[in-house]
């Protein structure tokens, strides 16, 4: 029988969903013992641009054009596609921007104080776009299933990924909501 499939990747945010992905120990051994690990920030591994993904995970925020990007792949090549942790699932911290004056913020940042940018605002056409608004995961592309939470803890995480590993649709029971 062939090992399902799991990719992860984060967009904008900490990472700390991903860090609580490690709070699994030796659960997260056992998990990748059933996977194909396509590509992961928490082991580096990386294939540009993974087929045949059965579990796409996306952690954080999209706030750029890159991040937007990333979301759309892994949308494309994911049958199931879980937004991990509140950035995800709402937009979380890294929206707090929505409600700057982006362009004043930048002005301040590189212009009006000492920065290592010589007094410009960076317009490398190298760099990825600024959305105008931060959105999260389901405001780009479907997402299949939910894990709430700044970050989630460890065990709901592993309940989630277990249940969706084993073809069943996962639930994130009300005691594992981290809103109490």
């Amino acid at each position: 029988m062939a090992k399902v499939t799991l990719s992860s990747d984060w967009l904008a945010g900490c990472a700390g969903c991903h860090m609580s992905m490690l709070d699994m120990d030796e659960r997260l051994l056992d998990i990748l013992q059933q996977v194909d690990l396509r590509s992961s920030p928490i082991t580096d591994l990386k294939h540009p641009d993974p087929e045949g993904v059965t579990v796409g995970v996306l952690e954080g925020a999209v706030a750029n054009s890159a991040t937007e990007e990333v979301a759309r792949r892994m949308r494309d090549r994911s049958k199931i596609l879980v937004a991990l942790g509140d950035c995800a699932v709402f937009g979380g911290v890294p929206a707090m921007r929505n409600h700057l004056c982006i362009k004043a913020a930048l002005q301040r940042a590189y212009i009006e104080t000492e920065s290592t940018v010589n007094g410009h605002i960076p317009d490398d056409p190298e760099l990825a776009t600024m959305l105008p608004q931060v959105k999260a995961v389901d405001q780009v592309v479907p997402v299949d299933a939910y894990i709430p939470g700044c970050p989630p803890s460890a065990d709901t995480i592993h309940s989630v990924l277990v249940k969706l590993l084993k073809g069943e649709k996962p639930q994130v029971p009300p005691e594992k909501l981290d809103w109490h």
